[in-house]
């Protein structure tokens, strides 16, 4: 799941030759920070957890709620399909960089104090774990309750014949016209297993008694749960290998399992002087699919002759081999999460509309330009709707004869982005229209040049960010001579992606405000995003990779000095991750000072809480729900004079050194108010969280008096909103 950057054109003649690793969490390790100016004295060694573990032990915390009895059925089938393909990315990026760095002799020193070797073998030992209580949960837990509520898995050994037949009409109809077996000998050499295939490995013996191998790809444009009706499934490949005969007449059929690998996803970008940035990155998006494997997945009841051939063949490790029980790949989990039950799901839930955005009496939209000259709004996805109030704001922009500009950062936009349907809209009509379009998003390549594309064809201008970074900010700048014949700039500033169906499921926040320092700081960010200015000083603004890390360790160090001086002092941290060392260490040294400290971490934090001596005044937990917590807000006592920073950068090296990251000053009371509000209850002990212990371990909190932080703050926003229609 990521977000990255963007300049002008001057990224293809002028740009001198470089190479820029996509793959930004090597450079972690590649391309450190710069040396720290904040004080190790004292500091022990063994300070830091390892970050690769702890983002583990992130996915564990997802199989812990896929476990629990008291989540609601279909919710604990969609978490076990969440593990799974959160594991999937992790192999695809995170072993295959550790893998790549060893092979390769780049590996420098790991913070944890793991050699690179230690730390890969550490992870695939836990990852082992994982994945096998991953397939006992569905197979001894999950799947019996499903059953039990007639919602069933079925192999075809238990279809009875009217299932069957279904099933065969399937197959000949759908299923066998686009099966293509491809056999193993010296007249035809092993196929190419693609990443994530699933893929059935037969043996077949022929009429003189020798036996051959072949392989048949599970189509991946069919369902892999083939509906019998009724909720009931039955898997694709167990239609297939039923019907192996069919496939290989004349030979017959001696076993067949399946197997899975996972490829190397890691890309390498590199533009010759007269290549742009976009057309090196199509052409290195047609190398990614022949990257090296890294996990080989393969069904228990695999021979070992078998396997051996696989081994052989695809050149996997026997330690990158992971025998599990069919079926493969329960990301298909899914579609039984989406069986329309409502009694065994969470309550159907709607966004709602803001209330200073509802329809006016005479059933017209908002005026955004009127209300913003009144007054800031902070809007909360997904419990408000996006729709009625970002998107609207675009698409108000982009209709108004008076708005004369619009400028946008993009990182990851939705399949059929109204966001992008406006922006072409503004263009089309006249207005100039600047996007910033983040090409190089992980997993989002392909559909952002599209987006680069249609946005350019439009009349837009667009640009790629600048040389070296990813522009990761959510902003968005709407220039507009209002009605009295002053020209006004009206901006939004988020912490999440232009993206109208992850902002269903992404809890962010949003600030809409015609301020007009924000306006003049978003005006200089663009101008340093598409020419070749490069602005410092921002009024309302912290910037990466220019003034967002040095910006936060002051504001830690200043936080110490308020404590040592007696003042009132404290810290709250709401974001993704915690890994970066030099931050890490200016909240160990704030702590020793007597700083509190609150940290909200959703994913990985290599911070040590609770240690005698180094952070015993430092609490950290995490909240894993129905939504993904993704909003990052920081909290400053300041001797009283509290502030509120929000924005798009979580606490890690490349967003601090290698992002166009920005995190914006919160001073508007109602909007502050609110953020006070929503980092209390984060951090209070009422809710269902899970806790950090120095050694690295997650206790998920336990007792009926707790309450579900996501559904209090849906009860609570019901009451003050109106339904979306």
């Amino acid at each position: 799941m990521a977000e990255l950057l963007g300049a002008s054109d001057g990224l293809t003649a002028s740009a001198p030759s470089y190479v820029e690793k996509l793959v930004e969490d090597v450079q972690d390790e590649l391309n450190p920070p710069p040396e720290s100016k904040v004080s190790t004295a004292g500091l022990p060694d063994d300070r830091f957890i390892d970050r690769e573990l702890s983002w583990l032990e992130f996915n564990a915390r997802i199989l812990e709620v896929a476990e629990a009895p008291s989540t609601p059925l279909l919710e604990r089938a969609r978490f076990l399909a969440i593990f799974a393909n959160n594991l999937d990315e992790f192999f695809m990026v995170r072993v295959a960089s550790l893998k790549r760095r060893i092979a390769t002799g780049m590996s420098g020193p790991i913070p944890s104090g793991l050699s690179p070797r230690g730390q890969l073998a550490a992870v695939l030992a836990r990852t082992r774990e994982l994945m096998e209580r991953h397939v006992h949960a569905f197979g001894e837990q999950v799947l019996p309750a499903l059953s039990a509520e007639g919602i069933e898995i079925v192999r075809w050994g238990d279809l009875g014949e009217s299932d069957r037949a279904v099933a065969r009409q399937f197959f000949h109809e759908r299923v066998f016209p686009v099966l293509t077996p491809l056999a193993v000998d010296p007249a035809h050499p092993f196929p190419y297993i693609s990443g994530l295939s699933l893929n059935i490995a037969v043996v077949v013996r022929d009429e003189d008694g020798r036996e051959h191998f072949a392989r048949v790809k599970v189509p991946s444009n069919l369902p892999r749960l083939l509906p019998l009706g009724a909720d009931r499934f039955v898997p694709l490949e167990q239609i297939i290998v039923a019907h192996l005969p069919r496939l290989f007449s004349g030979l017959e059929v001696v076993q067949a399992s399946t197997f899975r690998v996972t490829r190397n996803q890691d890309l390498e970008v590199e533009n010759d002087d007269d290549e742009s940035v976009l057309k090196a990155l199509e052409r290195e998006l047609q190398r990614r699919r022949f990257g090296p494997p890294v996990r080989l997945e393969v069904e228990s009841g695999t021979s070992r002759r078998v396997l051996d051939l696989l081994l052989a063949e695809l050149r996997v490790n026997e330690d990158e081999v992971y025998r599990l029980a069919p079926p493969l790949d329960l990301t298909a989990l899914f579609t039984v999460a989406d069986v329309d039950r409502p009694e065994l799901d969470r309550p159907a839930f709607r966004p709602r509309t803001h209330p200073l955005l509802r329809e006016r009496e005479d059933g017209e939209p908002p005026n955004f330009f009127s209300l913003l000259n009144e007054t800031d709004v902070l809007v909360h996805h997904p419990y408000q709707s996006f729709t009625t109030s970002v998107q609207a704001f675009l698409e108000q922009a982009a209709n108004d004869p008076r708005v004369l500009a619009i400028k946008q950062t993009l990182y990851r936009t939705s399949g059929d982005s109204p966001i992008v349907d406006a922006l072409i809209d503004a263009a089309e009509s006249g207005k100039q229209v600047l996007v910033c379009v983040e090409i190089k998003a992980r997993f989002d390549e392909q559909a952002n040049i599209r987006w680069a594309r249609a946005l350019e064809r439009a009349g837009a201008h667009v640009v790629y960010g600048v040389v070296g970074l990813k522009t990761h900010g959510k902003l968005c700048l709407v220039v507009r001579q209002d009605e009295d014949g002053v020209l006004r700039r009206y901006s939004h500033v988020g912490t999440g992606n232009y993206n109208s169906q992850t902002a269903r499921l992404y809890e962010d926040l949003g600030l809409l405000t015609s301020a007009p320092d924000v306006g003049a700081d978003l005006s200089d960010l663009f101008n340093h995003l598409s020419g070749h200015t490069r602005h410092l000083g921002y009024r309302t603004l912290l910037v990466a990779p220019e003034s967002l890390r040095s910006g936060l360790v002051e504001m830690i160090a200043r936080e110490a000095r308020h404590a040592e001086a007696g003042r009132p002092a404290g810290i709250t941290i709401k974001c993704n991750a915690v890994v970066d060392e030099e931050i890490i260490d200016a909240l160990y040294q704030a702590s020793r000072a007597g700083v509190p400290i609150e940290l909200v971490v959703r994913g990985m934090c290599a911070l040590r809480p609770g240690v005698p001596g180094l952070s015993e005044t430092i609490r950290v937990r995490s909240i894993i729900g129905q939504f993904l917590e993704h909003s990052r807000l920081f909290r400053f006592e300041n001797g009283g004079d509290v502030e509120y920073w929000m924005g798009s950068a979580d606490i890690m090296h490349r967003n601090l050194d290698r992002r166009v990251e920005v995190v914006i000053h919160i001073t508007h009371p109602k909007v502050t108010k609110r953020l006070e509000e929503l980092l209390t209850f984060a951090t209070s002990d009422e809710i269902v969280a899970w806790d950090l212990a120095p050694d690295g371990v997650w206790t998920r909190r336990k007792g009926d008096e707790l309450v579900d932080y996501q559904e209090r703050l849906i009860s609570v926003l019901a009451m003050a909103t109106a339904t979306v229609s």
